[in-house]
């Protein structure tokens, strides 16, 4: 594992017209509190990754059943077109997606009366792209990359007149993805209130950083500077590790990682700007690494995927080193994300 820690905030150029993520969850949660799916995901203490990790309390945030739709994301792309309501009505949403995304634009166009097309890159599993099309939604391959895929969706989008709705922001496209990454917050405003106490440390996954970008904010204002912060990502994919470390958004290309949902090249630069100042320190995982990760969070009756127990993993593989580094002792008192469930 690589480990890399900052002083906050860290300098990054190129980022003064985008935004910060939003902190206050009040909004989404007024808007949820409407929806008849919406319901407060479990907060489980998990003490067999504890004594696995040597720490004295480890809490997972369990978003495998959130709405129906088994991820996180849930709360993102339909949180924006909700708030859009009868508008969204006969619109064409168009995005790509490496995973749970796509789920959310689906499910939030159909709930709405509108259509739904997602771009997916040529490695992601056909099974995912079955459980798009139940949602409703037409599925188009192109690329090799998320990023190449992302590239198609903005060219359909702006030829045939749709709605592009990611989750990634770049320089000119800031709205959507500030109000996807606004919808996150509702899972951390759920894990402050579930918390017995302040955590010391905090793993948050991420691939372009929306859902890392979102908790770490809503975190930094009801605990301050309380929680020492960790930003997991897959080794071959450091978009926010290499972009911190640059101190300028950069692309980190590489291979295709198993942590499929977390493999990103490129940050949004929301989430950059945000965790620039709110983040801790930034770790890589290995393949290997967030397999024995899944592995053990099965075991422990959190089945997940490598995306969805990353957090886990890179508590598990710390080394002496790593620990230290991080500054985890045996009485650390850590929150994961378990953002997702099973393939399956």
């Amino acid at each position: 594992m690589d480990i890399l820690n900052v002083a906050r905030p860290v300098a990054v150029s190129g980022l003064d017209d985008i935004p910060f993520p939003v902190a206050d969850a009040a909004g989404v949660e007024a808007l949820l509190a409407r929806c008849p799916v919406a319901a407060e995901t479990p907060l489980v203490e998990a003490e067999a990754i504890a004594v696995e990790a040597g720490v004295a309390q480890v809490w997972v945030k369990d978003e495998r059943g959130r709405m129906g739709l088994g991820s996180f994301k849930a709360l993102g792309a339909a949180h924006v077109i909700a708030r859009h309501g009868k508008a969204a009505r006969g619109r064409t949403y168009v995005t790509a997606s490496a995973g749970n995304h796509g789920l959310s634009v689906a499910a939030g166009a159909a709930a709405f009366g509108a259509s739904s097309v997602i771009y997916i890159a040529e490695t992601v599993a056909d099974a995912f792209a079955g459980r798009l099309k139940a949602q409703g939604a037409e599925v188009r391959r192109a690329g090799a990359t998320y990023e190449e895929a992302m590239a198609a969706a903005e060219q359909e989008a702006t030829a045939k007149g749709w709605h592009l709705l990611s989750d990634t922001a770049w320089a000119g496209y800031t709205e959507d993805p500030l109000a996807v990454m606004e919808g996150y917050l509702a899972l951390m405003a759920e894990a402050v209130r579930q918390m017995p106490r302040v955590p010391s440390h905090i793993f948050l996954q991420a691939g372009v950083g929306g859902l890392a970008g979102a908790c770490a904010a809503c975190a930094r204002a009801h605990w301050g500077d309380g929680p020492r912060i960790v930003v997991v990502e897959p080794a071959v994919a450091p978009a926010l590790y290499g972009s911190v470390a640059a101190g300028r958004a950069v692309t980190s290309p590489g291979p295709a990682s198993n942590m499929g949902r977390l493999d990103c090249k490129s940050p949004s630069l929301i989430a950059l700007k945000g965790l620039a100042r709110d983040a801790d320190a930034y770790a890589l995982i290995t393949e290997q690494e967030a397999q024995v990760g899944a592995g053990t969070a099965m075991v422990a009756g959190l089945a997940s995927t490598p995306s969805g127990a990353a957090g886990i993993a890179a508590l598990l593989a710390l080394g002496a080193e790593g620990k230290r580094a991080l500054g985890i002792t045996p009485k650390a008192n850590v929150l994961c994300i378990l953002s997702e469930g099973p393939e399956s």
